[in-house]
């Protein structure tokens, strides 16, 4: 793990603490949205044609500042007449200026299945992806082990929730396939460097179970990258960044599909 993904999880181990003294999950439990039955984004990937899972996000270690003067419910509505599969939520406050809130406003504001885009290390946040609206939950293989991904992806499982697990190399890769997980998503960023190589998700499309659900992560700005990742297997695409710095990310959205479809 490199020194910036450190700092995060420490981080997110003291805010857990906090969170947990002042909601108990009896109490997330007795969400209304609790008992809601939730939306399937791997169906979603597998009939479209574009694969496309927008991405609500303000800012990030690595580029700062991308906009954080956009309404989240304009966002979600506009990412959902685009006909985006899905839309991800970062709900992370102090690295990239979400919230859980931002969750429960796009839950609110469109019927599109919902990734909870959140660094998880402990399952109270899987309970509370559920109580905010999530319909999928993210697992970074990078920060966990084997029993801890097999630990959180059954309980997700168990409350209807999509599991996404997030690799970034073949090591990755081989120490958490297990049948708990719905999709298999390739960062193509090093956490390391930062840099950005789309060879990544070629490199490892073969090794990746049929079973799975492949999606490409980070780095994916045209309509090309899409093209020429689609051969290797893979049904989703998430981008973020590309719709986030316009004016309008739902109408970037819109136009990135026509011309992707055209």
């Amino acid at each position: 793990m490199n020194s910036i993904l450190d700092r995060i999880i420490v981080d997110k181990h003291l805010e857990l603490a906090l969170r947990k003294q002042l909601i108990p999950v009896k109490q997330l439990e007795q969400s209304v949205l609790f008992e809601r039955q939730s939306s399937s984004l791997c169906e979603r990937l597998k009939q479209s044609t574009s694969g496309l899972i927008t991405e609500h996000k303000r800012r990030s270690p690595s580029k700062d500042c991308i906009n954080q003067n956009l309404n989240i419910q304009d966002v979600a509505k506009g990412y959902e007449k685009a006909g985006a599969c899905g839309m991800s939520v970062l709900t992370d406050m102090k690295y990239f200026g979400g919230s859980l809130e931002d969750l429960l406003t796009s839950r609110a504001s469109c019927k599109i299945p919902l990734l909870r885009k959140e660094f998880i290390v402990d399952p109270y946040q899987i309970i509370e992806a559920k109580a905010y609206g999530a319909d999928v939950i993210l697992l970074i293989a990078a920060v966990l082990g084997r029993k801890e991904i097999e630990q959180f992806s059954v309980l997700a499982q168990e409350l209807g929730l999509e599991v996404l697990l997030e690799v970034h190399n073949q090591e990755e890769l081989h120490k958490s396939i297990m049948p708990s997980l719905n999709m298999i998503g390739v960062n193509n960023r090093n956490l390391k460097t930062f840099e950005v190589n789309l060879e990544n998700s070629i490199m490892l499309s073969t090794l990746i179970p049929d079973e799975f659900v492949k999606i490409s992560e980070s780095g994916i700005r045209s309509v090309e990258d899409i093209k020429s990742l689609q051969p290797y297997g893979y049904k989703g695409f998430l981008i973020g960044e590309n719709f986030m710095i316009t004016e309008n990310p739902g109408k970037a959205a819109a136009d990135f599909i026509k011309h992707l479809n055209a």
